[in-house]
């Protein structure tokens, strides 16, 4: 099992081309998990989402004083690192690739299906949050979201590209197997998977 995901994740490193283009994800950016923190904590919080190699030559984005992303650590490694894109009360610092930078922005910014042409990875070590109902997780954008709860969800690392439910086999929720398909039956259905990137060897 091991061998595998590293092999996933090489794979997918490897369709790494710039720094990742989540420079307009910021707009959560100044929740009260992280209120207050210096520039330096910021970069600090922010490279925790990734495994320490990846980390280390990773971009850094913050928000200036116009709210706008600025380039605050420069990189050399195609990854990008957030230090919080949900703004709850504890922060969920992301790493992402440029595919997985391409694929997020997508979907926050409304595209009707992801524009990326090679898959992603990102990164949220510190884990992360997302809207849950009824056992079903919810995007966003959803009518029911206003009705649901947030969840926490634990360190985890994610590959965007198309997942299917059915066809593999993976649950299309959280389980006690730690991976499982967020936002099956849409475009923007892709892998979760409920493990401390940071163990990864």
């Amino acid at each position: 099992m091991k061998r595998m995901i590293n092999l996933i994740a090489m794979i997918v490193i490897t369709f790494s081309l710039a720094a990742a283009s989540m420079a307009d994800e910021g707009h959560k950016m100044g929740g009260k998990g992280v209120k207050g923190m210096s520039k330096e904590d910021l970069i600090k919080l922010a490279l925790s989402a990734a495994p320490p190699e990846i980390a280390k030559d990773a971009a850094v984005m913050l928000p200036g004083e116009d709210g706008k992303m600025i380039e605050a650590k420069k990189g050399t490694n195609g990854f990008t690192c957030l230090p919080d894109i949900h703004g709850q009360s504890i922060p969920d610092p992301i790493c992402s690739d440029q595919a997985a930078g391409q694929w997020i922005n997508d979907l926050m910014s409304g595209v009707p299906k992801p524009t990326n042409a090679a898959p992603g990875i990102s990164y949220m070590a510190r884990g992360g949050w997302h809207y849950e109902k009824n056992g079903r997780v919810l995007k966003e954008d959803d009518p029911e979201v206003k009705n649901a709860k947030w969840v926490s969800e634990p360190p985890h690392w994610m590959v965007f590209w198309s997942f299917d439910s059915v066809a593999s086999g993976i649950p299309a929720a959280p389980n006690k197997f730690g991976t499982w398909i967020m936002f099956e039956g849409t475009p923007y259905a892709h892998l979760m998977v409920y493990q401390n990137p940071v163990w990864i060897k």
